[in-house]
């Protein structure tokens, strides 16, 4: 495990007409860590995480992931390096069923046999569903929070160091919600988590990351950001539920 896995200086991005996404975006993040990454609609989430494994490659500034510079030559290894999973996991499953889609992605690496079925099994099992019983089913058929677990399977199947999740707990009931966020919490990966689910970070995450309009205007102790209402307004947020009191009275409960 490297001691920076990633390392993003000023990144700078602009879409094709003009929208700049990112603007000299500088952070580190070292490994194991569990970072929020929140922000209105349209601050630059989802454009960075997109930066993260290579889907879009920085116009200006540079980033290197582990020992790797993002550049085209290294797409490959990076991709094994971080795995991305999307807010609508019917973007990611895509084969006839989930045994299918999780070997998927460690068969392009190259994996056979025995070692790519026990490889299947443990991603299935790490994820809470039973491969006897969910890996002969289309992934079409299952709940909005099993479907979310394939896809987080389909990447732990690639054993990744570095896991980014963008909404994972969007269009999920409170049941699945908190049975993924017992799965988060469970996982030994550094994880970027893009979220409006402020609770989640809350719960989740020490460090948080707040995007304005493709720049950070905050970067430190998740707990300071999120019990500060005014800052939150400023930025077209709200408190988490959790909040019911000043956040000065408020003790940080830990995930049951």
């Amino acid at each position: 495990m490297h001691h920076n896995p990633i390392s993003i200086q000023n990144v700078s991005y602009s879409y094709p007409d003009g929208t700049q996404a990112l603007n000299q975006i500088h952070f580190y993040i070292h490994a194991t860590e569990r970072v929020a990454l929140i922000g209105a609609n349209g601050s630059g989430k989802s454009t960075l995480l997109q930066h993260l494994n290579g889907l879009l490659l920085p116009q200006t500034g540079t980033i290197t992931i582990g020992e790797l510079p993002m550049t085209a030559d290294n797409l490959p290894a990076i991709r094994n390096f971080v795995g991305l999973v999307f807010q609508n996991p019917d973007n990611q499953l895509f084969m006839p069923t989930v045994w299918e889609d999780v070997t998927f992605g460690p068969m392009n690496q190259g994996l056979r046999g025995e070692a790519l079925e026990r490889r299947t099994e443990l991603a299935l099992w790490a994820v809470g569903l039973d491969p006897m019983r969910f890996g002969k089913r289309p992934a079409g058929n299952l709940s909005g929070g099993e479907k979310k677990r394939v896809a987080i399977a389909g990447v732990l199947a690639m054993e990744p160091q570095v896991i980014v999740l963008d909404e994972p707990t969007a269009q999920l009931d409170p049941r699945s919600r908190r049975q993924l966020m017992r799965l988060l919490d469970s996982l030994p990966q550094t994880q970027i988590i893009a979220t409006h689910d402020l609770d989640l970070a809350l719960e989740l995450c020490n460090r948080t990351i707040l995007l304005s309009q493709g720049q950070i205007v905050y970067d430190g102790e998740t707990h300071a950001i999120l019990g500060d209402a005014d800052l939150l307004e400023q930025y077209a947020l709200e408190l988490p539920l959790s909040y019911s009191r000043p956040y000065c009275q408020l003790e940080h409960a830990p995930l049951r």
